[in-house]
């Protein structure tokens, strides 16, 4: 059922058209997407060593378990979907450690996996019940690269963030589309999820000074609950509105972006998952990656003159400037991994950064404050036009740092960070290794070398129904 009398805006009927009928074949994008579960599942593994995390997890009324309901991975939680796509969300998200997607909007595009995942394990065990077909690692890693698309394609040149609207709004979009279809919806069923999935915009107050705070990294799990309950309500026969986008007045274009028209970019196939940005070596966002790598470099020369440093020049791209550019007091872990000077800070003391780094304790180190305190923030316009050009998509940034007496060290630039594509094949056996060491914290010993052994093998996860994963991600009593 939808509104009568109205064709659906061309851009929710290609999103619905694409997450039915396409079917990945590159195996450039399953390898990749391989390589993007396996450091997602790592990510919300390590997230479950931080009470501010765990504490959201679990059923909302204490004691609940869902027959056939989905697990969350890193728990023995069996919950209703909705709630089972919120926690596998927030824990992926929680220590801004999985993969990235830069354009005019960015994004998580791996926070979709908290759909996916929940889903396909809450299908696949009342398959079981029913005798019907499971979901094997294969039906999931082609469902994450539709999302990764359609989630990417969206933020190539529809820049949601200047008009003060949460990037989760793209993945909310991705995983109803998807989600969608893999509860068996034909194309109208996802057009009517998915427009009500556009009527769902929330602020993105929560990501910015002076109420930067811990909603940011949750926010995706609550876009994935609301893309799972849009699935299932349009499954039930709930009803769309095909002009969501286009409405005079009322419509999303009007509102919010003064008229100014919502464009796919590039027709959706499996170029945002073949370019996906990975997190290899430490967490931090994004558009600072490459300046905490600087710091790293600059780390020995700088690190016993600490007292004689002038100033701390960053270079930077624009969008680095307007998001994680700040000064004063920083109130919470949100905030810190959101400061391009503190992350840098951290990496010229100490010449390594992890998720430990952001809380109060070492922020409590007069240092970093003094080092930030020197820094000035310069904008490169080459570094912005290459951050926006397709064929390159760098997130430059340089470092230099300037002594009292006159000397300086080299301007250290860093153009691509490691986990770019160019530099795939440096990051592979680094991802490996960052995923072992994630999900040791969680599991035994036994588990751990099954699922090393299983991400290994492409052929052979390919194969691997998706209960049977998700059972390997349930700790031991």
């Amino acid at each position: 059922m939808v509104a009568q009398g109205q064709q659906t805006d061309s851009v929710i009927a290609a999103i619905a058209d694409y997450a039915v009928n396409y079917k990945p074949t590159s195996e450039l994008a399953l390898d990749t997407a391989r390589l993007t579960l396996m450091d997602s599942i790592g990510c919300a593994l390590l997230a479950m060593d931080y009470p501010a995390c765990t504490k959201l997890l679990g059923p909302d009324v204490e004691g609940t378990v869902v027959p056939n309901g989905a697990r969350v991975m890193g728990t023995r939680y069996e919950l209703d979907p909705v709630k089972a796509a919120f926690d596998t969300g927030a824990a992926i998200r929680w220590l801004d450690f999985n993969d990235t997607w830069l354009a005019a909007e960015w994004g998580h595009p791996s926070d979709n996996f908290g759909a996916i995942l929940t889903i396909a394990d809450h299908l696949s065990r009342k398959a079981e019940s029913y005798s019907s077909q499971k979901f094997t690692v294969k039906d999931v890693l082609e469902a994450a690269i539709k999302a990764y698309e359609i989630q990417g394609v969206l933020a190539l040149q529809n820049s949601f963030n200047r008009v003060g609207i949460d990037h989760v709004l793209l993945v909310k979009v991705a995983s109803t589309a998807v989600v969608t279809a893999m509860l068996g919806g034909d194309v109208k069923q996802v057009e009517n999820a998915v427009s009500n999935a556009w009527l769902d915009a929330t602020l993105r107050t929560y990501r910015h000074a002076p109420n930067t705070g811990s909603r940011k990294s949750w926010a995706a799990g609550d876009a994935l609950g609301r893309a799972v309950r849009f699935g299932m309500n349009a499954m039930a026969g709930e009803m769309g509105y095909p002009t969501a986008l286009t409405a005079p007045g009322w419509g999303f274009q009007d509102v919010w972006f003064k008229g100014e028209e919502i464009t796919l970019e590039r027709d959706l196939d499996v170029y945002v998952m073949e370019n996906i940005l990975f997190k290899v070596s430490f967490p931090a966002e994004f558009h600072a990656q490459t300046a905490v790598e600087c710091a790293f470099e600059l780390h020995s020369e700088v690190a016993a003159r600490l007292d004689e440093i002038e100033e701390i020049v960053i270079t930077s791209q624009e969008s680095a400037l307007r998001i994680i550019d700040k000064t004063g007091p920083l109130n919470n872990p949100a905030d810190r991994d959101h400061c391009i000077q503190y992350m840098t800070a951290i990496g010229l003391l100490k010449g390594s950064l992890t998720a430990e780094d952001y809380e109060d304790e070492a922020a409590a180190d007069p240092q970093v404050d003094a080092l930030r305190d020197k820094m000035v923030m310069k904008h490169d316009q080459r570094f912005t036009d290459e951050y926006l050009d397709p064929d390159k998509r760098s997130i430059a940034n340089a470092v230099q740092v300037q002594f009292k007496d006159g000397t300086s060290t080299e301007k250290v630039t860093v153009e691509y960070p490691i986990g770019h594509r160019r530099r795939r094949d440096d990051a592979k056996p680094l991802l490996a290794a960052k995923f072992k060491a994630a999900v040791a914290t969680q599991l035994d010993d036994s588990h751990v070398d099954q699922l090393v052994d299983l991400f290994a093998d492409q052929s052979k996860l390919e194969s691997t129904a998706v209960d049977g994963l998700m059972e390997l991600l349930v700790p031991a009593e």
